[in-house]
């Protein structure tokens, strides 16, 4: 008789970042580089207004928990075309409604056009019995969050365990069977300032916890490098919207997007991974002024936040938001141009300030 083999494994995800401000420096005396603006077709929020269907053993009623399942024929009728479609390396397309303002939201859409789970910042959503902005102890009397959260898959088992940084930052709540939410807090402001909903399988693609497990894991995402770019670039412009609703969450003016510094970001990420390093200085001893400095990049300031391993985009926001030091550059007042560079799982911000003309 065949006897099934049990593999026992704890695997821990290392989330890195770093963050680095070059102080005023004099300004370069070339003329400035043409201002590029990436604009995203606006929509009317409708999140809100959504019915919510039948969906067994799911006590929340805010219509953002019950998209998971649903397909995109439901999506389409009731949100309308996303502003864009971008590629994942978990075998699901994200698809984009923002108005790079005000709200922002992303559904992970599988092979079979099924919506498997959904990302949320700003304002306008509908995640009753909560909301966007309450305090953590207001959240965790409706979620139940937990050390330790379970998921059955047919003969195999997952455990993810949460450290007290994670409990702390992103805790974890079990709706059901296979619908999990995961909330991210504002450890500075104790509120609740974006949220996720996923099922079992997107929650195994990206391990965000520890996990124990008996049965498999999804492999790991392999690509051409054409490929690659494609889902790098759907990074780029992730974190670039983020961060405008971000900042607009803050008071803070949005920032522009500037190729040019995006191009000098992606070298560094692209250092940073195949060099296997991870610092804000390159191993040739070049620092954020000299790589904006081959280009001749006229900016008064600059800054730079870096981060790697990160399972997305939204993820690596939330851990730039909850570091004191990337949270300055975040929303920092002066700064007025984006240039983001992603490379594989490594992940670069520069900031510029630039003279208004």
């Amino acid at each position: 008789m065949m006897r099934l083999l049990k593999m026992l494994f704890v695997l821990s995800v290392v989330l890195f970042g770093g963050y680095y401000l070059l102080e005023r420096l004099e300004l370069p005396t070339e003329d400035p580089i043409e201002k590029i603006s990436n604009v995203v077709k606006e929509k009317k929020m409708q999140l809100g207004s959504k019915e919510a269907p039948e969906a067994e053993e799911n006590p929340l009623e805010g219509s953002l928990f019950h998209w998971t399942g649903l397909t995109t024929d439901a999506l389409t009728s009731e949100m309308g075309d996303p502003s864009r479609k971008d590629d994942s390396p978990y075998g699901y397309k994200w698809w984009i409604y923002t108005d790079q303002i005000s709200y922002y939201v992303q559904f992970a859409v599988d092979e079979q056009q099924e919506i498997v789970g959904v990302y949320a910042v700003g304002e306008g959503f509908d995640v009753e019995p909560v909301s966007m902005g309450d305090s953590y102890s207001r959240v965790s009397e409706h979620l139940s969050f937990s050390e330790e959260v379970d998921f059955q898959d047919g003969l195999s088992s997952y455990t993810f365990h949460l450290g007290p940084e994670d409990l702390q930052k992103r805790p974890l709540a079990k709706v059901s069977d296979d619908l999990f939410v995961q909330a991210y807090f504002d450890i500075f402001t104790d509120q609740l300032s974006s949220i996720r909903v996923m099922n079992g399988d997107m929650l195994l693609s990206h391990r965000p916890y520890q996990v124990e497990y008996r049965g498999s894991l999804p492999e790991e995402p392999d690509f051409t490098d054409d490929k690659w770019t494609e889902i790098e670039d759907g990074k780029e412009q992730q974190i670039f919207d983020i961060t405008n609703v971000i900042r607009h969450q803050h008071g803070r003016s949005a920032l522009e997007w500037e190729e040019s510094v995006s191009q000098v970001a992606y070298g560094h990420s692209r250092d940073m991974a195949e060099q296997e390093y991870f610092s804000h200085t390159s191993l040739n001893g070049d620092g954020l002024k000299e790589r904006l400095g081959v280009l001749d990049i006229p900016y008064i300031t600059a800054g730079e936040n870096i981060a790697a391993q990160y399972p997305d985009a939204p993820a690596a926001m939330h851990g730039w938001l909850n570091s004191e030091g990337h949270r300055q550059a975040l929303l920092n007042e002066e700064y007025t141009h984006l240039g983001v560079g992603v490379h594989r799982f490594h992940y670069t911000q520069n900031f510029i300030e630039r003279l208004a003309y």
